[in-house]
């Protein structure tokens, strides 16, 4: 007797929840991407083979240009507020609400603390053209060691968390500048702080 074949149908494969996944997955990318903000100078930082990362928060950021120039910036947003709060009244100098929504956007910045105000009554584009003349950072008006303590202080209060301190130095930066920059951190028994470098290949060792 012939064998009975049985009837055999072509599999089927519903592709509706592989498009949903792939949708939800775009949408989750696109909402908690953190794009990098703009620098407020250009610091070209020499490589390193270095692979340490930094955190993406509770960072203090000194950047340092081939001019001379101190920058700082925190990214902290909960902090900021306070910390401005904190150089203001330490300083004498009083900020609207207006110029805090302001500062919570910035990413950094290179002005004594006096000029602040009027860098951040400027929109986003006009500080772009504004050549800013950096943070005061000498023995006689050293505003730059007082941000940095007063962020950690803030961030601190904020969300009771310490911070990371980064140091960002041009590859042309003045050696002198550099090296003052972390005296003063020294100084105040800050003794831990990354240096911001290119990452390069690390070199290959022939057998």
């Amino acid at each position: 007797m012939p064998k009975v074949k049985p009837h055999r149908t072509s599999p089927s494969l519903d592709m509706t929840p592989m498009v949903d996944l792939a949708f939800l997955l775009v949408t989750f990318f696109m909402l908690t991407t953190k794009f990098a903000p703009e620098e407020v100078v250009v610091v070209d930082t020499p490589s390193s083979t270095s692979e340490f990362k930094l955190p993406e928060s509770n960072v203090i950021r000194i950047l340092i240009d081939k001019d001379k120039r101190v920058f700082f910036g925190l990214e902290s947003d909960k902090a900021k507020p306070l910390l401005l709060d904190r150089m203001g009244a330490k300083y004498g100098v009083t900020f609207s609400e207006k110029q805090k929504r302001a500062f919570g956007g910035l990413n950094s910045f290179g002005v004594p603390v006096q000029q602040l105000g009027s860098l951040l009554n400027m929109g986003s584009e006009q500080r772009k053209e504004v050549k800013q003349p950096g943070i005061p950072a000498d023995s006689l008006n050293n505003q730059l060691i007082d941000w940095v303590m007063e962020a950690r202080k803030a961030n601190q209060e904020a969300i009771g968390k310490p911070t990371y301190i980064a140091i960002k130095g041009d590859g042309n930066a003045d050696v002198p500048t550099v090296k003052k920059v972390i005296k003063f951190l020294q100084e105040k028994n800050i003794n831990r702080f990354n240096l911001i470098t290119d990452l390069e290949n690390k070199p290959t060792v022939s057998k």
